[in-house]
């Protein structure tokens, strides 16, 4: 089992990786390096709060999409819960920046799309072999 960082070790190294995105025109190294980022501000399901999150994207059949894998954990990242509470959100992909709304892909859909993002990136192949979960897909629309 993978040990979980607590919540600020978390929110330093998103801050960390959002400000070299910001610096670099959404170009990141390290751990992403020559993957697709963005950053998603979604609105917090209790809070009402701007929640910002950098997350990896892929573009599969010209739609864009987001896992909501946390790295294979039981439990869902918290951007999932903000999204099924308002679809709405803002995303940052390079240097441009725009509203989307989030569609949560029913099972039959996902279940169809998952061997794309398996092929894509395969990493996410093996999160979801960690989890007795069902890693969640959203789809990004613009406007």
């Amino acid at each position: 089992m993978t040990e979980i960082p607590d919540a600020e070790t978390m929110k330093a190294f998103n801050k960390g990786i959002v400000d070299e995105f910001r610096a670099n025109g959404g170009v990141v190294g390290g751990p992403f390096e020559g993957g697709t980022l963005l950053l998603l501000t979604s609105t917090g399901a209790k809070s009402g709060q701007p929640r910002l999150a950098p997350l990896a994207y892929l573009t599969i059949d010209g739609k864009m999409f987001i896992i909501g894998s946390k790295a294979g954990m039981d439990t869902n990242p918290d951007w999932v819960h903000n999204l099924r509470a308002n679809s709405a959100a803002h995303i940052e992909v390079g240097t441009d920046a725009y509203d989307v709304t989030a569609r949560e892909l029913p099972a039959e859909e996902r279940d169809e799309t998952w061997p794309k993002v398996v092929a894509l990136a395969p990493g996410f192949g093996e999160y979801q072999a960690n989890t007795s979960r069902v890693i969640p897909l959203f789809e990004l629309q613009r406007g």
